[in-house]
């Protein structure tokens, strides 16, 4: 079994999406604190940390799209753990709309069927070129509401990508936030290490949200699985 971690580090002020709080992550208890503390029986340490549920790599609830959407405590778990593929995207130019016409081509040269109930990763390399600069949060190329169509068409739970936001910077990600509701699939957002994934078939994607209540998002683990 190989296992392909395809998360986001996260720490203190870690990039997050323009207008969002920042990830505060410090020392809470040291283990000198903690051994004094104790009588110097045993030092614990430990830290805290503060950040918004769509930090690093995440998982939007349907909640975040609109208020008739379930919250990411009651997402579905068997929508956490399903085959994927990953296909390659990096030759769409940055801030351009991905389309329905560039999806149905990428995933015929990969020769790997879209699975339905599982996931597609899409690749556009935009993690790889630009991440941690500014031009992260605000560079990336993403699906057009059609091609968002065209992946639920193909009977996808989710799909996810290399950046903070499916769309592209904009109106266009607006409303293809708007359509995954409609649609009944969620997205997972800025993923990384995606290129490992290119050319080896089919995995099996694992990305489990904290329990959090009434949450509109939440960070994930994810990770690819091989020979599972």
């Amino acid at each position: 079994m190989k296992i392909v971690d395809l998360s986001r580090e996260l720490y203190h002020r870690t990039p997050s999406y323009p207008g969002h709080p920042p990830v505060i992550h410090g020392v809470w208890k040291t283990h000198e604190e903690s051994f004094a503390e104790s009588g110097n029986v045993h030092g614990l340490a430990s830290m805290f940390i503060s950040m918004v549920d769509h930090a690093g790599t995440h998982i939007d609830a349907p909640r975040h799209f609109g208020k008739s959407g379930i919250s990411i405590d009651q997402y579905p778990l068997e929508k956490c753990i399903v085959p994927g593929i990953c296909i390659d995207l990096r030759h769409i130019a940055p801030r351009a709309e991905i389309t329905p016409a560039d999806l149905e081509a990428v995933v015929t040269k990969a020769g790997v069927a879209v699975p339905r109930g599982g996931t597609v990763l899409l690749c556009t390399g935009h993690h790889e070129r630009t991440f941690p600069g500014k031009e992260y949060s605000t560079d990336n190329s993403g699906v057009n509401v059609a091609a968002t169509e065209w992946l639920a068409q193909q009977g996808v739970v989710h799909f996810g990508i290399d950046s903070m936001r499916p769309g592209p910077e904009g109106k266009v990600n607006a409303l293809v936030h708007k359509a995954c509701l409609d649609l009944d699939i969620t997205h997972i957002e800025s993923l990384c290490n995606l290129e490992a994934l290119l050319g080896h078939g089919r995995f099996t994607f694992i990305g489990l949200p904290m329990k959090w209540r009434g949450g509109t998002a939440s960070p994930i683990r994810a990770v690819a699985v091989f020979d599972m």
